[in-house]
């Protein structure tokens, strides 16, 4: 009697000891569409996995709507900032003395000094009592973006177009206009040895500035279209000075500031007005009051002594930057239950593997998808569609019910281009289908669910949190390399608003700037999911199921 017998490989040898493991299906044939179609399958009719994309779904929308917020600027509720032509929140606060310019004209000056004052102990309320002195305690001393100059602007409403030339504290000469946009000119500090010419001519829509340091040889600096230029704008010239502030103390856990309002002068020897009406009368007053800033802004003034004119304002001509002192909040404070989300995706891209091996089912997909590396890939590519169709759902969710909880908190949020609307709500959702398939392959490499969802959870949350979050417990510079090592980095995508070289501002990563571009950020996280994919395909050939 032969006691031989053939085993699945074809070979023969002896029925000693334990049978192979045998699959009754038939090993797949090849094509990537059948193993999405499989797993895809497989995912719909696990209830459990399902249940998971529901809850983060509701979690992120549900803390949304948890989240109460509240804004107080000198014992008042925070007012709404301006809206700019950008549509963007702007700062439109300044000392304007002007007159009408009907049609086309020019103005020409010659600056010989520009001095300034600060506070660096806040501010009582701005129109101090009859014998106070409103700059009683103020030093001398110019904010590097502190500017005076010559503007030709749309209207006096807030938030109107215009386009300036003037001089700065520290940045020389520049050409300004919209808020958003900034031109260099000159540099160099103004005095009466050294005076700046500044000029700005208006032809139809078209404004373009000049400057010169003799008043003969002429420089332009810009030409700038403001698209819907009333026929009769308003020209003349402006004042403003920002918020001076300064950091005194930091540490690991704190930073703490100091500061209050300043006021800067300009000294004008030369005025030359054309176009406008002969005899015009000028008139001067402070535009856009105190808005939203934390300290008050200081009264200016408009007078001619001697054939020198002098403006004294304060404010700034700028974009609102949220977190600033005249803004309203970021459109990313509405976004805090993604991280319950977040965490709930990163649980059902762990068990979309882990469940397998834990069962004993791997055996059974092995056999039926013999390439092991497309099965992975296949697993790769349905949970990471799944959750960013449940992430689109959350995200949207999450915006529409922030803006209304947060509007009927009397809070305002700081308007962003539909562009960055669009590029926030697809890049969440992209960021969390992209740590779904991160959580994948750490499930895969490590085939333990808690293991994992820890190891997934400490990679990308808690980097955030040591550098973003309420308190941040890094100092700025670690901060700024923690995101843009780490996972972490992904949450750039979430910026709702740029850097502004004209805005004095902390840019760092606790009051919501990234150190990386949004996509940039975005990138480290598909670059972390990419190797570990790589590390799990490598490991899924080379260890048994």
């Amino acid at each position: 009697m032969n006691t031989d017998t053939t085993d699945t490989t074809g070979a023969t040898g002896s029925t000693g000891g334990t049978a192979p493991y045998v699959s009754e299906l038939r090993p797949g044939r090849g094509g990537f569409a059948p193993l999405l179609r499989a797993e895809l399958t497989k995912f719909r009719t696990v209830r459990g996995w399902a249940i998971g994309l529901v809850v983060a779904v509701l979690a992120t929308m549900g803390l949304t709507l948890l989240q109460h917020s509240s804004c107080s600027v000198n014992g008042s509720d925070c007012p709404s900032p301006p809206v700019g032509p950008d549509g963007g929140a702007v700062t439109d606060t300044f000392y304007f003395v002007h007159q009408p310019l009907r049609g086309d004209g020019s103005i020409t000056v010659r600056m010989t000094s520009l001095t300034g004052l600060y506070s660096e102990n806040g501010g009582s309320p701005a129109g101090a009592g009859p014998g106070q002195n409103p700059t009683a305690g103020m030093k001398p001393g110019l904010q590097p973006w502190g500017k005076a100059g010559i503007i030709i602007k749309d209207g006096t409403a807030p938030g109107s177009a215009y386009a300036a030339m003037m001089v700065t504290g520290s940045h020389g000469v520049r050409m300004q206009y919209d808020y958003t946009h900034d031109r260099p000119g000159l540099a160099g500090d103004v005095s009466a040895a050294s005076p700046r010419w500044l000029r700005l001519t208006r032809s139809g829509d078209t404004i373009t500035g000049y400057d010169s340091a003799d008043g003969t040889h002429w420089t332009k600096v810009d030409a700038v279209t403001l698209a819907g230029l009333p026929a009769t704008a308003q020209i003349g010239l402006f004042a403003a000075s920002p918020v001076h502030t300064k950091v005194v103390s930091q540490s690991l856990t704190s930073q703490s500031e100091t500061g209050g309002p300043s006021q800067i002068t300009a000294a004008i020897d030369k005025l030359d007005l054309q176009g406008a009406k002969p005899g015009g009368v000028w008139a001067g007053g402070q535009m856009g009051g105190a808005g939203g800033s934390v300290y008050p802004v200081r009264g200016g003034a408009f007078r001619q002594s001697g054939g020198t004119l002098t403006v004294t304002g304060s404010g700034d001509i700028a974009p609102a930057v949220p977190g600033g002192p005249s803004s309203g909040v970021s459109l990313s404070g509405t976004l805090v239950g993604m991280f319950a989300g977040l965490i709930a995706m990163v649980v059902v891209g762990t068990v979309f593997i882990t469940s397998e091996y834990r069962r004993g089912l791997i055996r059974t997909t092995l056999t039926a998808s013999p390439r092991r590396g497309r099965m992975l890939a296949a697993k790769a590519v349905v949970i990471a569609a799944v959750t960013f169709v449940a992430g689109l759902v959350a995200v949207t969710g999450a915006l529409v019910i922030g803006e209304r909880q947060m509007r009927a908190d009397g809070v305002s949020i700081d308007p962003v281009s539909t562009l960055t609307l669009v590029r926030i709500v697809a890049g969440t959702a992209a960021l969390l289908a992209v740590a779904a398939v991160l959580a994948l392959a750490i499930g895969t490499v490590l085939r333990r669910s808690a293991i994992a969802v820890v190891a997934v959870i400490v990679a990308i949350v808690l980097p955030y949190f040591l550098a973003v979050g309420g308190v941040s417990f890094l100092p700025a510079g670690v901060a700024n390399w923690l995101l843009r090592l780490t996972p972490a980095a992904a949450f750039a995508i979430q910026q709702p608003y740029p850097r502004y070289a004209q805005v004095a501002f902390s840019y760092t990563p606790s009051n919501g700037y990234y150190p990386l571009a949004p996509w940039a950020g975005f990138a480290v996280l598909c670059a972390w999911a990419a190797v570990a994919l790589g590390l799990a395909a490598f490991l899924l050939r080379r260890r048994d199921a």
